[in-house]
């Protein structure tokens, strides 16, 4: 009933859906607040209220498919591995857009590094990072399939790469590298500095790894 109409277009009311399907007005509720989750559905209140259609943006196709990871089991040393390869593309991007506006926008978001002493302080920065660099490239399918693994990171993951203040100093300076060569429009310099973070990251989760199976 959604994707057979266009994004805004109203459903119908819950009364009115739940009679075409045949179902309890509970049903429908149920359903509508799952597809709402998903960003298939807009639910508006009050006397123009209803179900209007939508489509799921980059953000909800990412926690849609996290959700289907965890399910599956699927392991935090895999996302970690796909995040930082798809971190190294999209940091090349981004180093080559035209948009000097977010360009700037990025540089002052790095006056920010420094202050980054705690572990939520650098998911809230990474975050708002990428936010940043999402819209600097548009690459839709980058941006939904590096949203999915970050957020399957974030509910899964049970330990701290950067935790001792040698640790912190290097995540620091690793950020201040990647934001440096998108500044200077220099892609190989992006790509390598992520590169080179991705080896550090991937080397730890196994060092950690092999240190719980002893």
């Amino acid at each position: 009933m959604i994707l057979g109409r266009e994004p805004g277009v109203q459903i119908g009311s819950l009364p009115d859906i739940a009679a075409s399907l045949a179902v309890g007005i509970e049903t429908v509720r149920q359903a509508a607040r799952l597809l709402e989750y998903e960003g298939f559905l807009k639910v508006r209140r009050g006397n123009r209220g209803g179900l209007f259609g939508s489509r799921p943006g980059p953000q909800e196709l990412g926690q849609m498919i996290a959700g289907f990871l965890r399910e599956s089991r699927s392991h935090e040393r895999e996302a970690i591995a796909i995040m930082t390869l798809l971190d190294c593309d999209l940091v090349a991007a981004a180093a080559l857009s035209t948009d000097e506006g977010l360009r700037e926008k990025l540089r002052n978001h790095a006056a920010r590094i420094d202050d980054c002493d705690t572990a939520e302080q650098r998911a809230a920065f990474v975050r708002a990072m990428h936010d940043i660099l999402f819209r600097m490239v548009d690459r839709p399918l980058l941006e939904m399939m590096a949203r999915m693994t970050m957020q399957h990171y974030a509910t899964r993951s049970g330990s701290q790469i950067y935790e001792s203040i040698e640790d912190v100093a290097r995540w620091k300076e690793e950020r201040h590298a990647i934001i440096h060569a998108i500044s200077r429009r220099d892609a190989d310099l992006a790509r390598f500095e992520a590169q080179r973070r991705r080896d550090h990251v991937l080397q730890r989760v196994a060092l950690a790894a092999s240190e719980g199976m002893n």
